[in-house]
């Protein structure tokens, strides 16, 4: 795996340049969405002294994908720190710290080790600033290393978005590529509301040439990754490389795939999608997670709500199965992938169409 290691500093030490002042690459270079987070991590803590990481092993170890790695010898560690194993009491910390006016940015070591916090999360970090009458903003950071792909067991390979979307008062994002990764996590960091932001762990090693940088559509937009005619193909996180393997697999049945990126679960892009499903007039939804009262459930019902009278079929999904997370050896059987989503696509009655 690929990571940025920034350069050693005087331990405890601040270093205080901002990011915009310290040499970068100069045009496109190769990069990992691990190097991808790890440096939108460094260029935010050097640009805003009130940003602070923390969480289980992400200061000397450098977190357990490495995506911290070398930041707690640049910045120190009253800013890059580790805390106990006790994922209650991590935002527990940030909700205090953000409301005394630092900008906390905290790693779940995996998505499932989350829920023992998420009565801190619903309770009080998605709330707060609607009981205070807007007096409270909490702009608390909470990275989560999400869904399967990497062989691991239960409890390291949940994908819980559906938790945090349906709470009020939470953004919730997660990149597709490294570029995004880096611009998200920027945008995320900066925000003033509350982000829990997902992290594809499966795509870490992912590589991108690309130029790392702000510029880009803003953190509750969607993305038309490739364009297309004949259906619009929704995807997220893991599954947008996923999305794009499948839609250059169906041109070879004569499909025209448009993929979109959703990025921002919520707040949802209903414009973005709404325009991409009225001019293809059919929609496939992809995630990991599984089918019943998933993520996609929600997008089908507001594309239709949006796009009946455009619709040449009913929206379809291509999701995980309504069982447990399977051992290692299940996983690809319970993963969507390019055949499944491929035998989805055909289902979209294009046959009464040509009758």
């Amino acid at each position: 795996m690929t990571t940025v290691t920034p350069p050693a500093g005087r331990a405890g030490s601040v270093r205080q340049t901002p990011a915009s002042q310290v040499a970068q690459p100069a045009g496109p270079a190769e990069v990992t969405m691990a190097a991808a987070l790890n440096r939108a991590l460094a260029d935010s803590l050097a640009d805003d002294a009130r940003v602070v990481v923390f969480g289980e092993d992400v200061g000397t170890l450098g977190g357990v994908f490495r995506i911290t790695a070398g930041l707690a010898t640049r910045f120190g560690d009253h800013r890059v720190f580790d805390t106990p194993l006790a994922e209650s009491a991590i935002v527990g910390t940030a909700i205090g710290m953000a409301m005394n006016g630092l900008v906390p940015v905290v790693e779940m070591q995996f998505d499932a080790f989350a829920y023992p916090a998420f009565e801190q999360v619903t309770s009080h970090l998605a709330k707060l600033r609607n009981r205070t009458k807007g007096r409270v903003a909490l702009p608390v950071v909470i990275r989560v290393p999400f869904g399967g792909g990497i062989g691991g067991v239960e409890h390291h390979s949940d994908s819980s978005e559906a938790y945090y979307t349906h709470t009020p008062g939470l953004r919730v994002v997660t990149p597709g590529t490294p570029a995004d990764a880096y611009r998200l996590l920027r945008q995320a960091i900066g925000c003033p509301d509350p982000v829990v932001f997902l992290e594809p762990k499966r795509r870490y090693w992912s590589k991108e040439t690309t130029d790392l940088t702000m510029e880009g559509p803003p953190i509750d937009r969607a993305v038309v990754r490739r364009p297309g005619t004949d259906v619009t193909l929704i995807a997220y996180g893991g599954m947008v490389a996923t999305a794009l393997e499948a839609a250059e697999a169906a041109a070879d049945e004569d499909w025209d795939v448009e993929v979109v990126d959703l990025r921002s679960l919520s707040p949802f892009d209903d414009q973005t999608l709404a325009e991409s499903v009225r001019r293809t007039g059919r929609a496939v939804v992809v995630h990991e997670a599984a089918g019943f009262s998933g993520y996609g459930a929600e997008v089908a019902a507001r594309l239709t709500e949006r796009c009946f009278h455009y619709l040449e079929a009913p929206i379809l999904r291509v999701t995980g199965f309504d069982v447990p997370y399977p051992p290692p050896h299940l996983e690809r059987l319970y993963l969507p992938n390019t055949d499944r989503i491929l035998d989805t696509i055909a289902r979209l009655q294009w046959e009464e169409e040509n009758a």
